[in-house]
């Protein structure tokens, strides 16, 4: 505001509209002082009881993640951002919209969970499968999470002590906590725990990025045709069994990439040389892929199988594109399954390369 060719400061300007105001003198337009705007564009909180996007504190507050989702918009200019505070999600979840962010609240608090293997029942007849066993699916682009875990709690322990007379013994116990289909593309994850046994991260669309996460899971827990990096990720088996299962089709260049990361076994109940860096997967016996998995510079424990790779459906590691470079620590030893690449063409695993430019 300017006075006979002065301006003056807002704070004394504010301060002269309460005078008048405590006067009894109102100004000819209203003061308006605008709401404090949330930082989130939706707040999940599983101990919220009121009404589905109402507003607390600045946000639209809602009591599942669900219903968060469903009010995002369908096209986004930019990052819908959902907090997610404290608290076990019951929830089987498909991403569908592009550019959601999920924002745990704390890493290990923070847990989407589901329990559906591939022999779960589907609605309208049959079962889910491999592909419907989800807790998680991103089916649109621009997905990021962060601080929190989604895991499938199937009790595959239990389930495999059962008899197999036992008609509740569960026959087909793929159980995916993160399913990235079709329509996936630049989905990112920092500070996640994935956590399931069989199948737990099934990567098959699109370009994916893992950051100072936790990976947990006993027979091919890391699998799919998707281009996907884990930086700096621990890499936990918790039984003998396999971590990689690529099904790379054959024209892309890049598969699983492992890198800076960290094989690690839960327990020492987990033997030595028991489980395998991975083996090349050919869904339905399909000739046309050509799996690829790498591992640089990766730190691994002693549970790391001596020959590395093994076959899988009668395909073997060296008819795939399975390699290894300056790995280290007890589990990293000469072998001639274990192939070497070159500092060259180690060159081309750069994390900027392999996703294409996409920087998350």
């Amino acid at each position: 505001m300017r006075v006979s060719g002065h301006t003056i400061p807002s704070r004394v300007l504010t301060c002269l509209l309460l005078l008048l105001a405590a006067a009894g003198c109102t100004p000819s337009q209203p003061i308006t002082t605008p709401a404090p705007r949330s930082r989130y564009d939706a707040v999940v909180d599983a101990k919220y009881f009121g009404h589905d996007g109402d507003i607390v504190n600045g946000a639209h507050t809602y009591h599942t993640i669900a219903a968060s989702l469903d009010a995002a918009p369908e096209a986004a200019v930019r990052p819908f951002i959902i907090y997610v505070r404290n608290g076990r999600y019951r929830e089987k979840l498909s991403v569908d919209k592009p550019m959601i962010t999920l924002l745990g609240e704390s890493r290990d608090s923070t847990v989407l969970t589901f329990d559906a293997t591939a022999d779960s029942p589907q609605p309208g007849g049959g079962t889910l499968g491999t592909r419907g066993s989800f807790t998680v699916r991103v089916a649109a682009p621009d997905f990021r999470a962060e601080h929190l875990t989604i895991e499938n709690a199937f009790n595959f322990l239990a389930n495999a002590k059962k008899a197999a007379t036992d008609p509740t013994k569960v026959k087909n116990t793929q159980a995916v906590a993160l399913h990235l289909d079709r329509g996936s593309d630049r989905a990112a994850f920092v500070d996640c725990v994935f956590s399931g046994w069989q199948d737990t991260v099934y990567a098959n669309a699109g370009r994916a990025y893992f950051h100072d996460s936790i990976i947990y899971g006993n027979t091919d827990f890391i699998f799919g045709a998707g281009v996907a990096v884990f930086d700096d990720c621990d890499i936990i088996s918790r039984a003998g069994g396999f971590i990689a299962a690529p099904s790379t089709p054959p024209l892309q260049r890049y598969g699983l990439v492992f890198v800076r990361s960290h094989l690690r076994r839960e327990t020492n109940l987990v033997k030595v040389g028991t489980v395998f860096l991975g083996r090349p997967w050919h869904p339905s016996s399909n000739p046309d892929v050509n799996p690829s998995a790498v591992y640089i510079d990766c730190d691994m424990d002693d549970h790391i199988a001596t020959t590395g790779w093994t076959s899988m459906g009668g395909y073997e590691p060296l008819q795939a594109r399975m390699f290894e470079y300056r790995s280290h620590g007890v589990g990293s030893v000469a072998d001639p399954i274990r192939r070497i690449l070159t500092e060259d063409e180690a060159q081309h695993y750069a994390i900027r390369d392999v996703l294409g430019g996409w920087q998350p």
